[in-house]
């Protein structure tokens, strides 16, 4: 029996009251979702624990704990009881992201315990759109990425991590994990590149796909391509494959301070929704 209000690892039998929830938001939660409709809810296949929390027997939020920390339609009782939960287990996540709001609140209270992080970045404009940009042609020659062109497409994907984020993905592990992650992408046809004379001038993965919404990331132009045209004319063709392939909607966030992305994302049919936040540590 259910306290008044608790949270608790969800099983696999929680799984149709879990998605319930993620669908509630399927933009704000199609990283999550993709995830939880492929895997489950047993830790092992996702990646880490699920945790709910419960107010009069219903489950009403969630929290992702992986190599992310992720508060789920959480309100402001429930990021408390996901905080205490966390600092009970100790830091064993590589960030906190998700809707800048709970995720603040989930971080003042984590703060004191985990800090300092690396780096905040407070926020981070979610943008979707629905339909493309009528007067932004996108490149022909942006096509999916081939099984056989994995060596072509990992040093920009390394490249692309390590400025984003500010730290090699090929650490720890030797980049086992992340060489495995571009390659699932590629398998799937979900990873998208102008590639010329045998090298990367554009790249950029649908990273999460639902029947909803899905989310584009890892957008990289190799600096000496930059300031020519080719994210926007590429974007805009990853866009018309995830629209017509995909989702009716699709998103992705970026940091606010990165403004020619922000207006080239405009450009191409993107409108922002939101904001997104995230403690890297």
């Amino acid at each position: 029996m259910l306290t008044q209000t608790t949270t608790r690892v969800l099983e696999p039998s929680d799984l149709g009251a879990a998605l319930a929830v993620l669908e509630s938001e399927p933009v704000a939660n199609a990283f999550v979702t993709s995830r939880v409709q492929i895997a489950g809810l047993d830790p092992w296949r996702l990646g880490g624990e699920m945790w709910g929390w419960y107010t009069d027997g219903r489950l009403r939020s969630l929290c992702y704990s992986g190599a992310n920390l992720v508060p789920i339609c959480a309100t402001p009782e429930a990021v408390r009881a996901f905080a205490d939960r966390a600092r009970r287990a100790g830091r064993r996540c590589s960030s906190i992201v998700g809707p800048a709001e709970r995720t603040a609140q989930l971080w003042r209270l984590l703060e004191p315990g985990w800090g300092p992080a690396r780096e905040v970045r407070a926020n981070q404009p979610l943008m979707v759109a629905e339909s493309p940009a009528a007067d932004v042609a996108p490149d022909p020659q942006v096509r999916r990425v081939r099984k056989d062109e994995m060596d072509i497409l990992m040093p920009a994907c390394v490249a692309m991590f390590t400025e984003e984020v500010g730290i090699s993905p090929l650490a720890g592990d030797g980049g086992l994990l992340y060489q495995a992650r571009v390659a699932e992408l590629i398998a799937a046809g979900r990873s998208f590149a102008r590639i010329q004379d045998g090298k990367v001038v554009f790249k950029a993965e649908i990273g999460a796909t639902t029947s909803q919404a899905c989310q584009i990331q890892g957008v990289w132009v190799a600096p000496e391509f930059r300031g020519r045209g080719y994210s926007e004319t590429g974007m805009a063709a990853v866009l018309r494959h995830a629209l017509t392939e995909v989702a009716p909607i699709v998103s992705l966030y970026v940091n606010d301070y990165n403004t020619p992305a922000r207006r080239s994302y405009s450009r191409i049919g993107f409108r922002e929704v939101g904001a997104f936040m995230s403690v890297l540590f």
